[in-house]
């Protein structure tokens, strides 16, 4: 995808003003496995996927807890760096090869200075996030593990060729042998 493109899918901006956030970006390259974003870290940039898929994953006792996907035209970076400029607790590790845009912070709130509209786009942004966040939250504790699989079905059909089902089961909250019998039952 274009960064035009994906930064106007957040909120439509005048072109003047996607041509100057497109001065501070870069295009940046990273092969599948690589680390992108680490926990207990002040990550100081955000990612926009050009090309490839992604996971946020929190180490948490036997394993790890795979609790966001991002493919191309998504949004990668820690909420808690990015609004309180304080360590994540999350990681991100590339699952393909990827191609993505790169964005410093300092950069991004520099511009909210200066021009409205990116400000704009900024808070559309962060209340993207919120919503995935609060979409995320509420399907873990009203809906059953069928009914989160039907939904990830519904909504990224194209994570079932793209992720190993161990990250798929971690997603859901349920066992590798679970999501088997639920795609058994399909």
């Amino acid at each position: 995808m274009k960064i035009n493109q994906i930064l106007n899918e957040i909120y439509p901006l005048p072109p003047e003003t996607c041509a100057e956030i497109c001065k501070y970006i870069k295009e940046v390259r990273f092969e599948k496995g690589h680390i992108l974003l680490k926990a207990d870290k002040v990550e100081r940039h955000l990612y926009f996927i050009k090309k490839g898929m992604v996971r946020a994953f929190a180490p948490q006792g036997k394993g790890d807890i795979t609790f966001w996907f991002g493919e191309e035209g998504e949004t990668i970076l820690s909420m808690k760096s990015y609004v309180e400029n304080q360590k994540s607790y999350e990681n991100i590790e590339l699952l393909e090869n990827c191609e993505l845009y790169e964005l410093k912070v300092e950069y991004l709130r520099e511009l909210y200075k200066k021009d409205i509209h990116i400000a704009n786009w900024g808070r559309k942004l962060a209340e993207k996030e919120l919503l995935k966040i609060e979409e995320r939250i509420i399907s873990r504790e009203l809906l059953s593990a069928k009914q989160r699989y039907d939904e990830l079905l519904k909504n990224k059909p194209s994570l079932l060729q793209r992720v190993q089902l161990k990250f798929i089961a971690s997603y859901l909250g349920i066992t590798p042998v679970s999501l088997s019998r639920i795609r058994k039952e399909k």
